[in-house]
């Protein structure tokens, strides 16, 4: 049986798919998956080895030349590559008007959320097989459990895997433990304020950590700047392609990271990872993974650098006392 997945975006909705794939593999040995997703994400997606052929969409880059020759090319494009595949099933594991219209493009039958579990109720007019999740569950749950109506199995929750594989590369130069700090995110109000994290980074290099930053537009490299001259011991890496920065973090001992979509995929990795909530709530939406931890910030108060070093020496000892 062939199936595609579709999950366009963003980063940390492509990661919370990667379990219910795990389920159905474990579950289904006879389905190949296949995946649409934004282009941005390509790079993620491949990390899961059992993901045959990715199919790129630029939905963002379309609606802002929706009329531009390139643009209809490339949607062509797109619906001949999905049609020739001849797919025996769709799942749409989004819910949303717009992947329900790039799964149509298949020309197979769509699974998808029912009506009143969509995110996008619109969307359920593409699909044939429509089924109910309760939407006050984790998105990983809700997309395992989609995943098991659509193939007929029953997922076991109590196990959680993501079974992604970190691509090869990583930090050369470096000894000894290394702990990242994802200190980039897209709000203003998720950001942890920069002396946090240079605070951070002091207590970390007093546990023989070296600390390891990075960037991805301006604002991001001040604040990755300012770290690695208030703690020289700092590795900066500069702006790199999420291909090249994935390999570092999947290879880094500790993960300390905002509410941004490389947290969600240190926790996949199965890294120790502490999440800093600021603003947001991470209850259905927040990482999972077996060393992961979310630390929200108080109404009125806010996060510690030393209850963020805290956690991550508890998860540390966590993993060092977990079976091989």
């Amino acid at each position: 049986m062939k199936v595609l997945i579709v999950k366009t975006s963003s980063m940390g909705d492509v990661i919370h798919t990667f379990p219910a794939v795990e389920d159905a593999l474990r579950n289904r040995p006879d389905i190949s998956f296949d995946w649409c997703v934004e282009e941005a994400f390509a790079g993620i997606v491949a990390l899961h080895p059992a993901i045959k052929s990715i199919h790129k969409v630029a939905i963002r880059r379309w609606r802002r030349k929706p009329f531009d020759r390139s643009t209809w090319r490339e949607m062509a494009g797109l619906r001949h590559a999905l049609r020739t595949a001849h797919y025996d099933l769709v799942i749409d594991a989004q819910g949303l008007l717009k992947s329900a219209v790039v799964a149509r493009q298949a020309g197979a039958p769509i699974a998808g959320f029912d009506r009143c579990s969509a995110r996008e109720p619109s969307a359920t007019l593409f699909y044939q097989r429509k089924y109910a999740v309760p939407r006050d569950l984790h998105a990983i749950e809700r997309t395992r459990r989609l995943f098991g109506h659509a193939l007929d199995y029953q997922p076991d929750l109590s196990m959680l895997d993501s079974g992604i594989v970190p691509s090869a590369g990583g930090l050369s130069g470096i000894e000894g433990k290394t702990a990242f700090l994802l200190h980039g995110t897209s709000r203003e109000d998720k950001k942890w304020p920069v002396e946090d994290w240079i605070e951070t980074a002091r207590q970390l290099v007093a546990g023989q950590f070296t600390p390891v930053v990075t960037w991805s537009n301006q604002a991001e490299k001040r604040v990755a700047e300012a770290i690695a001259g208030a703690v020289p011991r700092t590795a900066l890496i500069p702006k790199s392609p999420l291909s090249e920065i994935a390999a570092i973090l999947g290879r880094s001992t500790l993960v300390i990271g905002a509410d941004t979509g490389l947290t969600h995929l240190a926790s996949a990795f199965g890294l120790p990872t502490v999440a800093i909530f600021l603003a947001t709530e991470p209850g259905l939406t927040g990482p999972r993974g077996p060393f992961s931890s979310t630390l929200l910030a108080p109404a009125g108060g806010k996060v510690t650098p030393t209850e963020v070093v805290e956690e991550a020496e508890r998860l540390l000892a966590l993993r060092s006392e977990a079976p091989a």
